[in-house]
């Protein structure tokens, strides 16, 4: 027993509420100070700092210090992916009592994965890649095709540079809203900062939601094929 994972202990970080809170806000890839984190978790700055310091003991947080502040964000991908497969376990259980407002539409529709595409739109852009023959899918990862190759690289995408990164290149991440895989690792990573270099999406402040703008609509549409109208709520 002595050699398995320390599930229990994991699970037992995250399990707590006000913690849990901090993780999935972090969810969205940025780095956030320990007093933003204690008003998302809703607990005074000591609790919030006592929380902080045993994540970061347990390799679930990174900090990094700027001048006189400090910044938290998840320790890595890995975190996300767990938190994620978390978020769909959790999707059919007892919820809780908030009434549904626009935001639940839009994170829906599209958010941030850690620092990639999720939501209905990043499911059905990944389903695009597939039916394009850019992408060939397995359980945990993608394959990019030679037309692959050629459609990303006009998209601006350096592929070689992104395969020498320390990280998974194409991971098929399970969505926890559309319960099917959407485009994560490093090309994942890369897609998401080329659509908010050409306008496509834009970030929403203090949520995990993405706007696609108009240019957005047109663009998935031109490149490939994919009417956002037939996406219901949240499309452009």
């Amino acid at each position: 027993m002595k050699c398995n994972p320390y599930i229990a202990e994991s699970a037992a970080l995250i399990g707590d509420p006000a913690r849990a809170g901090m993780l999935s806000v972090l969810m969205d890839g940025q780095a956030r100070t320990a007093t933003e984190l204690a008003h998302i978790a809703g607990v005074s700055p000591q609790t919030a700092s006592g929380h902080l310091a045993k994540l970061r003991e347990g390799n679930l947080l990174a900090v990094e210090r700027q001048g006189r502040h400090r910044y938290y964000r998840l320790a890595s991908e890995k975190v996300a992916q767990a938190l994620e497969a978390l978020m769909v376990l959790s999707r059919d259980g007892p919820p809780r009592f908030r009434p549904p407002g626009p935001r639940d539409a839009q994170m829906r529709f599209a958010r941030t994965c850690y620092d990639h595409l999720a939501g209905r739109l990043g499911v059905t852009l990944t389903d695009a890649f597939v039916d394009l023959g850019y992408l060939i899918g397995s359980a945990e990862e993608f394959t990019v095709t030679a037309a692959g190759e050629i459609a990303f690289d006009k998209f601006g995408l350096d592929l070689k540079e992104l395969r020498r990164r320390k990280r998974s290149f194409a991971r098929r991440c399970l969505d926890w809203s559309e319960r099917r895989g959407h485009l994560g690792g490093a090309l994942g990573a890369a897609l998401f900062i080329q659509f908010q270099k050409t306008g496509w999406i834009k970030r929403q402040n203090d949520t995990r939601a993405v706007r696609l703008t108009r240019a957005g609509a047109h663009g998935l549409a031109q490149e490939f094929g994919i009417d956002v109208k037939l996406l219901g709520d949240g499309a452009a």
